[in-house]
């Protein structure tokens, strides 16, 4: 039997062995990822971000005891993007400490990887991971990035539902309504909201929604404008991101953010955004593929030492890096 066959059997060493091969890039994990691509677009993609040390670690982990609790529990996958190691390149691991509940249960599966340079706080390796999820049968993926702050919204283009996590005592309340981060949130949510200035941090997530002009959710996917062939968007039910308070440590308001999260899904089947997200997930995921291989293939026609004359002359100011491109596109 094959790996992937394995793996659509549901054997969960196959799995890590798959998703092993999958953070490689190698061949294997390639043709795999080939195999398993029709069985997808079934999982439940929510991304969970915020600054670092508002607690999201511990709130997935919540998230996850909540779905498997259900009377149907659901299949609960976890991709922790742990930030890398700027000695090995590998992944500390840390978001495990905190996700020990979910140890022993044979319908989680928890991955830990290393943003490997990421800027946006996410793998390249990440949709494919998502993917081999997605065709594994699991219902939900929880994905949590490291908390690169307001830079990070990788996740909004990978995710069906993402989660912003803030908390009380994380900067003044203008940083928290500054624009980038909080402009993908589908669900806010304050955690550690049983501190005494978590009153505060919600009224400033409330004005700045209040401000937020309605009429542009309507027809921008996180910032991206999106033509709707055959749609007529501007008809689709407004969703408005709720405000949730949560505190992870002791489950406190955990149901209530699952009930959430499951409402957003249902809406966007209902107004048809699902399969709009999805067609813009792909189109990121092929452009970014299209890129390496570009650039794969002209490093391969370009020599080590004429990239290495090009770049001394741009370092000696003789040459811009405009010019640069041209020279080396070019041949010359």
């Amino acid at each position: 039997m094959s790996l992937t066959e394995s793996v659509l059997n549901g054997d969960p060493l196959a799995l890590a062995r798959l998703l092993t091969q999958v953070e490689k890039d190698s061949p294997e994990g390639r043709r795999a990822l080939d195999e398993l691509f029709p069985h997808t677009g079934k999982a439940h993609l929510v991304g969970v971000t915020g600054a670092p040390g508002t607690g999201k670690s511990s709130l997935v982990n919540q998230i996850a005891l909540q779905y498997r609790r259900q009377p149907e529990p659901k299949r609960v996958a976890v991709i922790a993007v742990d930030p890398s190691s700027p000695f090995t390149g590998g992944a500390l691991l840390g978001d495990r400490v905190r996700m020990r509940d979910l140890s022993g249960d044979p319908g989680v599966f928890i991955r830990s990887m290393a943003t490997r340079g990421s800027l946006g706080g996410l793998a390249q390796a990440t949709a494919s991971v998502a993917q081999v999820f997605d065709a594994a049968g699991f219902d939900v993926v929880l994905i949590e990035t490291v908390g690169a702050g307001q830079a990070e919204v990788d996740i909004a283009r990978l995710a069906h539902t993402t989660l912003v996590v803030e908390a009380p005592g994380f900067g003044d309340d203008i940083q928290a309504i500054k624009a980038g981060i909080l402009e993908i949130a589908d669900i806010l949510v304050v955690n550690k909201s049983d501190l005494p200035s978590a009153d505060s941090t919600e009224r400033a997530l409330r004005g700045m929604l209040d401000l937020a002009h309605p009429v542009a959710r309507t027809f921008r996917h996180h910032g991206q404008v999106m033509s709707v062939p055959g749609g007529e968007p501007e008809k689709a039910p407004l969703w408005i991101p709720p405000i949730l308070r949560a505190v992870a440590t002791d489950g406190t308001g955990v149901e209530a953010l699952a009930a959430a999260i499951g409402q957003h899904a249902q809406h966007l089947r209902q107004s048809g955004d699902w399969n709009r997200r999805e067609r813009l997930r792909l189109e990121v995921e092929l452009e970014a593929l299209v890129t390496e291989a570009l650039v794969g293939r002209f490093r391969t026609k370009v020599s080590e030492k004429r990239y290495n004359d090009v770049l001394e002359k741009v370092v000696a100011r003789s040459l811009s890096p405009w010019e640069a491109v041209k020279v080396l596109l070019s041949g010359r």
